[in-house]
């Protein structure tokens, strides 16, 4: 059933008050056909556990939330099982039912907030691991010719916090098949705060669940909790340069953090820059920069969303003007 003037404020980790002028919940692939061919030319966002955007205004037109339930083994062996799960599930939780279930191979994308969903759009990906690493296909709804198609790695185009999703908004996530290993697995505890963090606890043989325990531990630590205080997780993307840019800061700023990509390319972390920048912890009225992890813009209370977006272009200008770095929004803004 469609609802009028629907507050969105539930509906975005943001927690900023907007309005949609018409607002529907669909639990099933057969209940969004029937929506969007009731909808016609209608202005229509589709929306997952929002937590990767940020409203500006009231949306003018329908929001579409994507609520689809499941979790369904698609196939086992020896080595892998194969994972389906529709895309309304809720990441962490989903996360969570697979180390229950002793699958292996995403305890490194533990409490990264969102929905099942929305994991393809930006190939989320933390502590060493992305989605497409255990990623094998996903089911997509295309919302102009209302066709159905399975979507393979290629097709997804992944990239990084990037894939063909964010580029075309006519295709909607419908379900996620992963493919993931039972029990013992290559453990990817090369990221330099879970390898310390397992020195201090003296586990030196990690499994899965110790690996989930320890990155939760650190995300908890580093950064705010939606729940508590509205933000949608690191709001720009660690930018990639050219070896020659790390010369020119290295001449300036001493230690430079950077990971060699490749032997051309260099990605130098956007929290270090902002921090650099004298940015970090900086407050103002409502809204602000985080404390600990200058990546993430705060709404503390009632903030609007076009105060924190013109905190993120006061960043981006601040940034270029000091590094001659450009950097890029990961958040969707609305």
């Amino acid at each position: 059933m469609i609802k009028q003037n629907v507050s969105l404020k539930k509906y975005n980790s943001f927690n900023i008050d907007v309005k949609a002028k018409e607002f529907v919940e669909i639990n099933s692939k057969e209940e969004l056909i029937h929506i969007v061919n009731v909808i016609k030319n209608k202005k229509a966002l589709f929306l997952g556990g929002g937590s990767n955007i940020l409203f500006t205004k009231d949306f003018d037109g329908i929001v579409i939330h994507l609520n689809m339930k499941g979790i369904k083994y698609e196939n086992s062996n020896s080595e892998n099982t194969i994972v389906k799960a529709n895309a309304g599930e809720n990441w962490n939780k989903f996360v969570e039912f697979c180390l229950e279930n002793n699958l292996g191979g995403i305890e490194n994308l533990s409490l990264i907030p969102g929905n099942v969903g929305s994991a393809p759009v930006q190939n989320i990906g933390a502590y060493g691991v992305e989605l497409k690493d255990v990623f094998l296909s996903c089911e997509v709804f295309n919302k102009d010719d209302l066709s159905t198609k399975e979507y393979n790695i290629k097709d997804c185009k992944f990239g990084y916090r990037s894939s063909i999703f964010k580029e075309n908004k006519s295709l909607i996530i419908l379900s996620v098949t992963l493919k993931l290993k039972n029990k013992n697995h290559n453990i990817n505890s090369s990221y330099g705060g879970i390898k310390e963090e397992l020195i201090k606890l003296n586990i030196k043989t990690p499994n899965i669940k110790d690996i989930s325990n320890v990155v939760c531990n650190i995300r908890k630590r580093k950064l705010p909790d939606p729940e508590e205080i509205g933000n949608a997780g690191s709001f720009f993307k660690n930018p990639v340069v050219k070896k020659e840019k790390i010369d020119w800061i290295n001449e300036k700023f001493n230690n430079i953090p950077f990971y060699k990509i490749d032997e051309e390319n260099y990605k130098i972390p956007a929290a270090w820059l902002i921090e650099q920048a004298g940015l970090k912890g900086k407050e103002f009225n409502g809204f602000g920069i985080h404390k600990s992890q200058p990546l993430v813009l705060i709404n503390y209370g009632d903030a609007k969303g076009h105060d924190i977006y013109k905190l993120s272009l006061t960043i981006k200008e601040i940034i270029f003007k000091i590094f001659k770095i450009e950097l890029e929004t990961e958040v969707n803004i609305i």
